[in-house]
């Protein structure tokens, strides 16, 4: 699809700004912001800062408007496409369903290769292949894997178990058609950021207690993992920080509408009874996101049940940063120590 004049100029300007002397960038995003021991990134801050003055926030109004302002925004912060990274579409059964899929193979990558299957960010309700196009070439390329990024069905047209529902089936399509995609059946990892990082650890926890097929590594983003306690870090990060405490609200009414189990372990994987076997993950965090503590007590949980664990905690940045590779330099810094993560998590053993 054609990015619009309109869009294109705005995104050049919005660039051309995180490439102004340090000093006049941190001029217009005024003084340090430091809370919790931590200095948030001067990126951070002033990609916060152009959010403020454009009025933009994750959620905004209806549903159909939120998805929409969060299609177009993207080409703001995403950056220039990734490549060379071939892409095809692929068509999943889930259910009574068929789930929209698309592969992506950096150039070069031979057969079998490892595989990402991968679950967008936007609290099960916004976000789309689309919204994390460059994210999951960027992945692809770094990484040296196959990524299939999955179109899940959303909330609230989906709520709760549906999301989860397509996410096993998606990755159990992987894994029997692991031929098809030119993947390693033995090397498909799980993965996606915030609410994909979600349905990443339920996939991983639902396959291994089932016996049979389970993912060789999970790649666990700033990850939701329990709905029922109101962590520190939420009361803390939970205002002007991209990801608010108010848009959580709203999330969760869409995805777990009333009368849903929020300690069900499909949704709040934290909660699990054990964790013993899961495959080995990578969590990353951001220092100033209000789902920070959650997931950092999703990699103590792991960890103490024997799963082999590395915890990345990006200090100085915030929610979302997946798709801030266009603005800066220090997200990139952060995406290509996940990428790296990957390639040694699916790297192939003697």
């Amino acid at each position: 699809m054609a990015i619009p004049l309109q869009i294109r100029a705005q995104t050049a300007a919005a660039q051309l700004l995180f490439w102004l002397p340090r000093p006049v960038r941190r001029l217009i995003a005024g003084a340090p912001l430091r809370l919790d021991g931590q200095e948030l990134a001067l990126d951070a801050q002033l990609l916060l800062r152009l959010q403020k003055l454009s009025g933009a926030a994750l959620v905004n109004g209806s549903v159909e408007r939120s998805r929409v302002l969060l299609e177009a925004s993207q080409h703001l912060v995403n950056g220039k496409r990734v490549n060379p990274v071939a892409t095809r579409d692929v068509a999943i059964p889930s259910g009574d369903a068929s789930l929209d899929a698309t592969l992506y193979t950096p150039a070069g990558l031979p057969e079998p290769s490892p595989l990402l299957v991968f679950f967008h960010g936007g609290g099960w309700v916004i976000g789309s292949r689309a919204t994390h196009d460059n994210a999951a070439r960027y992945l692809a390329k770094h990484a040296g894997v196959r990524v299939l990024s999955v179109e899940y069905r959303l909330a609230p047209e989906s709520p709760f178990p549906g999301p989860v529902d397509d996410a096993l089936a998606a990755f159990d399509y992987a894994h029997a058609k692991a031929a098809d995609l030119g993947a390693d059946p033995d090397r498909i990892a799980v993965g996606g950021d915030s609410a994909g990082g979600n349905l990443s650890a339920v996939v991983a926890l639902e396959t291994t207690r089932r016996g049979g097929p389970a993912p060789a590594f999970q790649l666990l983003i700033y990850p939701a993992v329990d709905f029922t306690t109101r962590r520190r870090s939420r009361t803390l990060f939970g205002e002007d920080l991209f990801l608010t405490d108010a848009a959580m609200v709203w999330f969760e009414g869409h995805y777990a509408p009333e009368g849903v189990d929020k300690a069900d372990p499909r949704m709040s994987p934290l909660l699990a009874t054990d964790h013993s076997g899961l495959p080995p993950a990578y969590i990353v965090t951001a220092g100033f996101d209000p789902l920070r503590d959650e997931g950092e007590a999703y990699a103590e949980k792991l960890r103490a049940a024997g799963v082999p664990v590395a915890l990345s905690r990006q200090s100085d940045l915030i929610h979302g940063f997946l798709n801030f590779a266009g603005v800066g330099t220090r997200f990139r810094e952060a995406i290509a120590e996940m990428a790296g993560a990957l390639r040694v998590g699916l790297a192939k053993r003697s």
